[in-house]
């Protein structure tokens, strides 16, 4: 996909404070450190749109971003690594839980995982909470550049088989450093659109 043009519109924090203008959505989700905003800017071939930080954690709030003036990117803030208090992460919880249970325009998630770990028990219940709702996951592994080519098959079958993926599931195997993976997580995307 070409992408002309690509914002930041809103966060949010609340039903109260969503784009009402109806468009598509895909939700991203992940681990603090799994590389989302590095994923952003690869995906819409921009350095610095999605702000990445050395330190995980940094996005505590629903991030829309409108691609191409057709659909949205929607970043959630990671999970599993952010040094907040447990009120904070209750907070994130009930956020995360309002959009993903009752957004009409949610077409699917996009769920990434560091290709150099076994999924976390957060992964697992991440994509288990998105199959409990019947949402589409198209499941990326970040980081593919950092894997020897003859070991990769080895890395995407560990998380295959830790998340019990569907069927209808594939993983996807991506690089943010080198785009390595970047046209086919299109057409993934592109087929919930």
């Amino acid at each position: 996909m070409k992408v002309n043009q690509a914002e930041i519109v809103m966060s949010a924090v609340s039903k109260a404070q969503y784009p009402e203008d109806h468009l598509s959505e895909i939700a991203l989700s992940g681990r603090s450190n799994v590389g989302k905003s590095s994923f952003i800017n690869k995906m819409i071939q921009r350095k610095s749109l999605a702000r990445t930080s050395s330190k995980p954690g940094k996005t505590q709030t629903l991030n829309f971003y409108l691609i191409n003036e057709s659909f949205y990117f929607v970043d959630v803030p990671g999970y599993g690594y952010a040094k907040v208090s447990k009120r904070e992460r209750e907070a994130w919880g009930r956020m995360m839980e309002e959009y993903f249970t009752t957004r009409e325009p949610l077409k699917a998630a996009v769920l990434l995982i560091d290709m150099r770990h076994p999924p976390t028990e957060d992964d697992l219940i991440m994509y288990d909470f998105l199959k409990y709702y019947d949402l589409p996951v198209i499941v990326v592994a970040t980081k593919l550049d950092k894997i020897s080519k003859s070991k990769r098959q080895k890395h995407l079958k560990v998380i295959e088989d830790d998340l019990e993926l569907e069927p209808e599931d594939v993983v996807m195997p991506f690089s943010a450093e080198t785009g390595e993976g970047k046209d086919q997580v299109w057409g993934k995307i592109k087929g919930f659109l």
